[in-house]
């Protein structure tokens, strides 16, 4: 039995290490970086250790200090979550040197399923199908330009040691192939400290299903069924669910069948994931699947998995890595269907860019029989540029899969809510709610097909009526804004109205008789009511004629509406409603914090619209600027490899001639 246990990682993973760890009676230490001081896993956990400054490279990356972390606390265990150093083989063999127990595969399973094209070699062997492409060793750039023509685009491009969708590249055509690579190289170094690629043939109607296995040292794999994950922006899981839409107990038995064959084949034991890329033209079958990856740890969408079946993961994979059994396989029973949202600091308006800064709110849902939350920040923290943007993970549980996506939906549009660091649930909650979505039709290019209909642009109607409604209204339980005489006219209705700016958009907010005007709408309101001095709960009816009850906060800045999880800050019109561009006219600005990678242009150059003029790096992601019209470059105010942050302006265009 494991008697301390230090986790090896940060945030909502730590987290949940620690809430399993304690009802197993297993002490916990936690380490943290300089931006994690005040973490909420530091606080949770029995011992905290201190191990370096806020870059992982130089904390969380750095597996001396981890060890040292564990032989100065007496831990007897690590475990290492997911990312930073959980598919680490020469980690995992430094743990075993000092007699501390990895909760994990072996290092040789690691090393076996850690590089793609090995991998893939490997699965061929055991009878699991792949899926065409080239997964040898000549990386000449020539050569592998050469297999892609062979193969036939699309293509994707994907770095051998690569996940989470780092270091992956889709290519149309040829005369594409060698930017393609030079990016995903350049990211992969980045990421990974491996440039090594392979190429495969891009599925057109693809989906991601994937296969939860469990292994013991007993000699026994098992799988908990499957977990589809085809709804993905840029390779990146936004909601997972389980079991997958579609899934017949044919395709579903061969699939795990296949799953627990790659496991045994490199004899593995403790948690991973199977993923396969699957045919989603029709019907799912049970030969049009191919073995795409394993991951040999745990996965970010696990609860899905725990909620229709009832385990719990990381208190199995503590028992299995003690030396315990895993259950039978015919024990493992399905129940109800499960979905995962996964609630990101990022803006879907700018292109889905990471959002830094304080969480002066934050709002989610309460623990309940139906509805899960998995966080690793509080009310009161920030949300840095050093980490993964995530702030929580939302996964309600229903009878079906339409009991689940309707619970899911409620407690975002309940129960979300996050100020001033602008987040993805309004996206979250129109891809949930679009019909293809709802019928079952999955698959990775959704949100790109939808994308213009599942992003919010400006300010809903509905968050301006319910600013309008809170300042027009006087105080009292409940409040009637149609009883106040200032809006007296004679021989008409009463009629109050008010100008509102929210990020420069502006809104006249009318309040008649019985309803209010937004703009040209009309929105029916069924109440108001002042909870507090500072809050008021305003109660609307969409355009189905649902009722909704929206927060609005009474700042000195305005209103902060909270809404179908989007907070949105409403001003009356001329407060500070001048909000400069990120990008556009002849400035480019930095949209977020980060690292200069390349600059491509120099005073004086001659651009044209759309043409890459630098290429940024944050949260391990890339980001191509671009010139917003033909023109001169005038100034050049950054150099390659300067750390820049948001708003500052980059590289500036001459004036057009008047």
């Amino acid at each position: 039995m494991i008697k301390k246990l230090l986790i090896a990682n940060r945030g909502e993973i730590a987290c949940r290490v620690i809430r399993s760890a304690r009802q197993m009676g297993i002490a916990t230490v936690a380490v943290y970086s300089d931006a994690d001081r005040r973490a909420p896993h530091v606080k949770m956990a029995d011992e905290a250790v201190h191990i370096g400054p806020a870059p992982a490279r130089e904390s969380y990356l750095v597996a001396d200090r981890i060890i040292k972390a564990a032989k100065d606390t007496g831990a007897d265990a690590i475990h290492p979550g997911y990312g930073f150093l959980s598919e680490n083989a020469g980690f995992a063999r430094e743990c075993a040197k000092n007699d501390i127990i990895f909760v994990g595969p072996s290092p040789e399973a690691i090393d076996a399923m850690g590089l793609k094209d090995r991998a893939k070699a490997l699965m061929e062997k055991a009878g699991v199908p792949v899926t065409p492409g080239y997964h040898g060793e000549n990386q000449d750039p020539d050569f592998l330009k050469e297999q892609a023509d062979q193969i036939g685009y699309p293509v994707l491009i994907k770095a051998v040691a690569g996940g989470g969708g780092k270091g992956m590249r889709k290519v149309e055509k040829s005369a594409d192939f060698a930017a393609a690579l030079d990016s995903c190289k350049r990211e992969a170094a980045s990421s990974f400290g491996d440039v090594n690629v392979l190429i495969e043939k891009y599925i057109t109607s693809p989906r991601h299903i994937e296969v939860q296995v469990f292994g013991d040292s007993h000699g026994q794999v098992i799988h908990l069924f499957e977990r589809d994950c085809s709804l993905q922006r840029r390779h990146q899981k936004v909601l997972e669910e389980a079991p997958a839409p579609g899934m017949s107990a044919a395709v579903r038995e061969a699939m795990c069948s296949a799953a627990v064959r790659a496991a045994q084949a490199v004899n593995y034991a403790g948690a991973g994931t199977v993923e396969f890329i699957v045919d989603g033209s029709g019907e799912l079958r049970a030969d049009g699947f191919y073995f795409m990856e394993m991951n040999t740890r745990l996965q970010v969408e696990h609860p899905v998995t725990e909620m229709v079946t009832g385990l719990d993961l990381v208190k199995l994979q503590l028992e299995v890595a003690a030396g315990g059994k895993v259950p039978p396989q015919d024990e493992i029973t399905l129940s109800g269907h499960a979905i995962e949202a996964r609630l990101y600091a990022e803006d879907p308006a700018t292109g889905f860019l990471p959002s830094t800064g304080p969480l002066t709110l934050l709002s989610l849902p309460e623990w309940q029989r139906a509805i899960r939350v998995d966080s690793g920040v509080e009310q009161g923290g920030e949300v840095t540029m050093f980490y993964d943007p995530m702030i929580a993970k939302i996964i309600a549980h229903g009878e079906d899969r339409t009991d689940a996506i309707d619970r899911l939906v409620d407690a975002i549009d309940s129960d979300v809510g996050v100020w001033p660091v602008r987040t993805n649930a309004g996206f979250l909650r129109a891809a949930l709610s679009h019909g293809e979505f709802r019928a079952g039709d999955v698959y990775t290019g959704f949100i790109e097909k939808h994308l213009d209909a599942l992003v919010p642009t400006g300010t809903p109607v509905l968050h301006f009526a319910a600013a309008g409604l809170a300042a027009l209204s006087e105080t009292g339980d409940p409040v009637d804004p149609w009883s106040r005489r200032s809006g007296f006219r004679l021989n008409a209705p009463a009629r109050l109205e008010t100008v509102f700016d929210s990020a420069g958009e502006r809104c006249v907010v009318r309040l008649n008789e019985g309803d209010i005007a937004v703009g040209g709408q009309r929105i029916t309101v069924r109440g108001v009511h002042d909870a507090s001095d500072a809050v008021t709960y305003a109660e609307l009816a969409d355009d189905s004629g649902a009722s909704l009850t929206a927060i609005v906060d009474h700042r000195a800045d305005g209103w902060l509406v909270t809404l179908r999880g989007q907070s949105i800050l409403v001003r009356p019109f001329g407060a500070g409603a001048d909000i400069d561009a990120l990008a556009g006219g002849d400035a480019i600005k930095a949209p977020m914090p980060g690292k200069l990678l390349s600059l491509s242009v120099k005073e004086g150059d001659t651009v044209t619209k759309g043409q890459t003029l630098a290429v940024m790096e944050a949260m391990k992601m890339e980001m191509a600027l671009t010139a917003p019209r033909d023109g001169v470059i005038e100034t050049v105010n950054a150099a390659e490899g300067q750390q820049v942050n948001e708003g500052d302006v980059l590289i500036a265009l001459a004036e057009e001639a008047g």
